[in-house]
């Protein structure tokens, strides 16, 4: 396992963790964001994902236009937001627009009822859905076959990347993976939830609970979360999801079902870059040390970043969109060197 330090001094407030991670959510910086991601989303192609066992995974393609027509030249990359977040969010559209602008065609998958797909399938989302989305990654690796796949995911959607990358079903297509701020431990990231500032609690049970309405919705008489939404706690309500929805016998299990420590990545089959911040509020970066090595992997650490923050100016790429930049072409001539041999 390789380890590293990212350079990256940002000036002034933005050494702030807390600032870091709010930052692309607060207007008018996601405004600005979505400005410079107008060409993303104006191409964008919606794609409905055949993920196997019958469940359909929603995504937004957007090609290059550079690369058009030659499929053994193309790159792919594969983008997945955190959890309650979407295809849409400001950290996916900021990176989506830059890797667009050199050359790689960019698919943003959502995640089971993330964005506006709760009626895709009956049942709900939960965390230890890996099989589904590499079956997206695979229809993807089909859908653009010759060409080479470059994962990336923030947060919770790192953690899915990751586990995606340790998985024997690995599409061979897949030629490297990067994970920014990603859940390693779930049950420490919920513990670091309910002890910290409780903006980040107030917010993730605030959007949790409007999509467990929404699935509600859009399949009346299937589910009732009345129940689960009236204990207005992030460990219980997760609880009950688990005792309700899910064959895990308790919420230790379910937890330790998606956690990425100890020895779930022994088994990478592709390069894998991970970046973590040693002041991010929701995953703490001591936890790095938990990792399986492997010569797969290669580990950097940043000062300063918060959690999927980086930023680099008001509505620049950020730092984290340059580095996944970098390691998806460091990727690519590692790629190209092995076809070579």
């Amino acid at each position: 396992m390789a380890a590293g330090a990212l350079k990256y001094q940002p000036p002034g407030l933005l050494r702030s963790g807390h600032l870091q991670t709010v930052l692309s959510s607060l207007w008018p910086v996601s405004w600005l964001i979505r400005r410079r991601a107008a060409r993303l989303r104006a191409q964008a192609q919606e794609l409905l994902l055949e993920c196997g066992d019958e469940v359909r995974l929603q995504a937004f393609l957007s090609r290059a236009a550079e690369a058009a027509g030659d499929a053994d030249a193309r790159r792919v990359a594969i983008l997945l937001h955190g959890w309650e977040g979407s295809a849409e969010a400001s950290y996916v559209l900021s990176l989506g627009s830059l890797l667009l602008a050199r050359g790689f065609d960019v698919v943003r998958l959502n995640l089971r009822d993330h964005g506006a797909t709760h009626h895709l399938n009956r049942d709900i989302f939960h965390s230890c859905r890996l099989a589904e989305v590499v079956g997206a990654t695979r229809a993807l690796a089909q859908r653009f076959s010759g060409a080479r796949l470059y994962l990336a995911g923030f947060s919770l959607g790192g953690n899915f990347m990751l586990r995606v990358a340790a998985d024997a079903r690995l599409p061979g297509a897949v030629a490297g993976v990067v994970a920014v701020s990603p859940v390693l431990d779930p049950e420490v990231t919920l513990a670091a939830l309910e002890r910290g500032p409780g903006m980040y609690r107030r917010s993730f049970l605030r959007r949790w609970s409007r999509s467990l309405r929404r699935k509600q919705r859009a399949w009346p008489g299937v589910h009732d979360f009345g129940p689960m939404l009236r204990l207005g706690q992030l460990r219980a309500m997760t609880a009950g999801l688990v005792a309700h929805c899910t064959d895990f016998p308790s919420l230790a299990a379910y937890l330790d079902g998606y956690a990425v420590t100890g020895e779930r990545l022994a088994t990478l089959r592709a390069p894998v870059s991970v970046l973590l911040a040693d002041d991010d509020p929701i995953v703490p970066s001591a936890d790095l040390s938990r990792l399986a090595p492997s010569s797969q992997l290669t580990v950097v650490r940043s000062r300063y970043g918060g959690h999927c923050g980086f930023a680099a100016g008001v509505a620049r790429p950020s730092r984290a969109d340059q580095f996944v930049l970098e390691q998806f072409e460091r990727f690519d001539h590692l790629a190209r060197g092995a076809a070579a041999c």
